[in-house]
């Protein structure tokens, strides 16, 4: 076994994020488990005896947030992985177009990752070979429809952890922005439209594991479905739209008015 590192891992309570509390906590990793659902997290304590801290928590809930930090330094007093999974995902409907949407979209993406940094930097000064870990994601890579909610969350993300990772240089805390493709999730689930070289939730999460054991700075993946995204990203814009615009679903007049 590799050395028992003290993790905190948020949206721990399904998809990805419950994946990969089950396969660190397999390796005998401390754990402190966060997602609003109580019952998921508990059922992760009880599978594995000693090892599960049980932390639910709104993560849009700055002083919950705080009080999870709290917890962990009076269990720990130090992290050595702060993995920040939690989020959600919303489409746009142009033909109802909703701002509070997008609030939504960032103030449980972005504002909440952001409170979970603040609870998570003093600890991490603590640990040992410390790694700060965001999930951001591959519509990043280029502009795809329906998708600008999420996507500018996500885009938000990027250039946080990019950014983070040149000031937390000074204390030797790694950084690591993991840009997953489709998944096998609850969220991923409700989509209506195809879903290309989607993988595991099980699988992404082995993935995520190995690259955080190999200190890599970004994890994306399936690579064939990146490498395709990449380089319509690069494209020059004109030829970019002209390829995407297709995805786009119409919008009838009665929609419209």
């Amino acid at each position: 076994m590799s050395v028992q590192k003290r993790i905190w891992l948020t949206g721990a309570s399904s998809g990805i994020g419950q994946a990969i509390a089950a396969q660190l906590a397999a390796k005998g990793h401390l754990l402190a488990v966060s997602a609003r659902r109580a019952e998921p997290l508990q059922a992760l304590a009880e599978r594995f005896p000693g090892q599960i801290l049980v932390l639910p928590v709104d993560m849009t809930d700055v002083e919950a947030v705080q009080q999870v930090g709290q917890r962990i330094t009076q269990a720990w007093g130090a992290l050595d992985w702060a993995i920040l999974n939690a989020g959600t995902c919303e489409y746009v409907d142009v033909a109802n177009f909703e701002s509070a949407m997008f609030q939504r979209v960032m103030q449980a993406n972005v504002q909440g990752t952001v409170q979970c940094i603040e609870a998570a930097l003093p600890l991490l000064r603590k640990g040992i070979q410390p790694r700060l870990v965001g999930v951001g994601s591959s519509v990043t890579f280029c502009p795809l429809p329906r998708a600008a909610a999420y996507g500018a969350s996500k885009a938000a993300i990027r250039y946080l952890f990019q950014s983070l990772e040149l000031d937390l240089a000074q204390w030797n805390i790694g950084v690591t922005l993991v840009s997953p493709g489709f998944v096998e999730t609850p969220l991923t689930a409700a989509n209506d439209f195809p879903m290309p070289m989607q993988v595991s939730s099980d699988e992404a999460a082995a993935i995520i594991i190995k690259g955080m054991h190999q200190g890599k700075r970004e994890i994306s993946f399936p690579g064939p479905f990146i490498a395709v995204l990449k380089l319509m990203g690069r494209l020059p814009n004109w030829l970019r739209f002209a390829l995407t615009k297709g995805m786009a679903r119409p919008t009838s007049n009665k929609e419209a008015s």
